[in-house]
């Protein structure tokens, strides 16, 4: 992907070292610079925002910019499967 990497505005992630394994981040949020991202970037109402950690180790939010293809693979698939007969009586090879 050579796609320039949005970053969420106003949205902070923190990985603190005490917090138990259960806790992943801490989310900071700005109200007013996130609430202005979330408005220029919505899409039919979503936002679509990823947690990814940077190679010098730090957490940050970037905006999700994938959009389905019309010909979706995964979709054709479920097509194809949903059109496919089904197997010749299976009771045949039940031994009992």
């Amino acid at each position: 992907m050579s796609e320039e990497k949005v970053f969420a505005d106003g949205l902070v992630i923190k990985r603190h070292e005490n917090a138990p394994d259960f806790v992943v981040c801490g989310l900071s949020v700005k109200v007013s610079e996130f609430v202005e991202f979330l408005k220029a970037h919505e899409s039919n109402g979503w936002v679509n925002i990823q947690c990814k950690v940077s190679k010098g180790g730090k957490y940050y939010a970037e905006l999700d910019t994938w959009k389905p293809t019309q010909g979706d693979s995964a979709k054709a698939g479920m097509q194809q499967a949903r059109k496919a007969a089904e197997p010749a009586d299976l009771d045949d090879d039940i031994p009992f």
